[in-house]
């Protein structure tokens, strides 16, 4: 099976600020916040016309809680609802809320995909959003409804336990927050995300019968059950090359990493040993792969 990742695309053209009509329903407001894992930045959606929802309202961004509501034009917003509580995505939800009178919507508070081992520290730590706490929690399946638009919530645990993503009804559209995008792989990093459960709601989206999906940072991806599948092979390929490098000799993930992601830049090199201590940990919970000590990035593994 090849490892091969999709055709990705780096083509977006951000313009921050301004208020983006993608479709009959879905205008899109990007915020300034570009970096290695937002790329040009979070984008931020309005569904609807005369009654709007706001999905993932973004950083507490003054300047981008200003451009959503310049967006929002005194309609009024009977929902806000966050994909998931890292800081790129969720925290403008208050501002927004108390702006707007909107409730929030979410799966439920940031935490850890599983419990920390005795003195693990989450290397993403930083990255949650500990202050979000939605009005409304949502499970898989339920709709939040308003004029003119359906958003129904699917679970899809993996870059967060808390992640969700929206399928509008209307316009047969998936809003997949940070789970699949088009400009670049999702990190999965223990124990923020599980690759597990990445894996899982990979397959829930390919299941799908929606036929275009819209990030939250990049392009949209039309007709996306190919794309979806080239994401499953790459991930397959990456948990292949773990175990063609455990049976080569190496036991550390440091040692993998270098060469595995030999032809990506050193300073990526941090966040491809997370993702492949991802990789590693669903591998020795299924017996494939063993260790003397803690599943980190320090302890050594072997082939079972």
């Amino acid at each position: 099976m090849t490892g091969a990742p999709p055709r990705f695309d780096r083509t977006f053209d951000p313009r921050h600020g301004e208020a983006v009509r993608l479709s009959d329903l879905v205008t899109r407001v990007v915020a300034k916040n570009p970096g290695p894992f937002t790329f040009h930045g979070t984008n931020t959606f309005l569904v609807g016309t005369r009654e709007l929802a706001v999905i993932d309202p973004g950083p507490n961004d003054p300047a981008h809680v200003e451009a959503i509501l310049r967006a929002i034009d005194g309609r009024p917003v009977t929902a806000i609802l966050a994909t998931h509580t890292h800081r790129d995505h969720s925290p403008a939800a208050g501002p927004l809320a108390a702006a707007t009178g909107a409730k929030v919507y979410g799966e439920g508070p940031h935490r850890p995909a599983r419990p920390l081992d005795l003195g693990e520290i989450n290397p993403l730590d930083a990255s949650g959003d500990r202050d979000f706490h939605p009005d409304v929690a949502l499970a898989d399946g339920d709709v939040v409804a308003g004029e003119g638009w359906t958003l129904e919530a699917i679970t899809t645990p993996g870059h967060t336990p808390n992640h969700l993503c929206f399928a509008l009804h209307q316009e047969a559209t998936i809003f997949t927050g940070d789970h699949v995008m088009a400009w670049s792989t999702s990190i999965v990093a223990p124990p923020d995300g599980l690759m597990a459960d990445y894996m899982a709601s990979l397959d829930r989206l390919i299941a799908r019968p929606e036929r275009l999906l819209l990030p939250a940072h990049g392009n949209g991806i039309a007709e996306p059950t190919e794309f979806l599948e080239a994401l499953v092979r790459h991930r397959k390929g990456r948990e292949a090359a773990v175990l063609d490098r455990l049976a080569a000799g190496d036991e550390t993930i440091p040692d993998m990493v270098r060469v595995v992601y030999a032809e990506v830049d050193r300073s990526l090199h941090g966040a491809a040993a997370l993702s492949m201590l991802a990789h590693v940990e669903d591998l020795v919970g299924r017996g494939i792969v063993v260790t003397d000590g803690r599943v980190d990035l320090s302890a050594r593994y072997r082939l079972a």
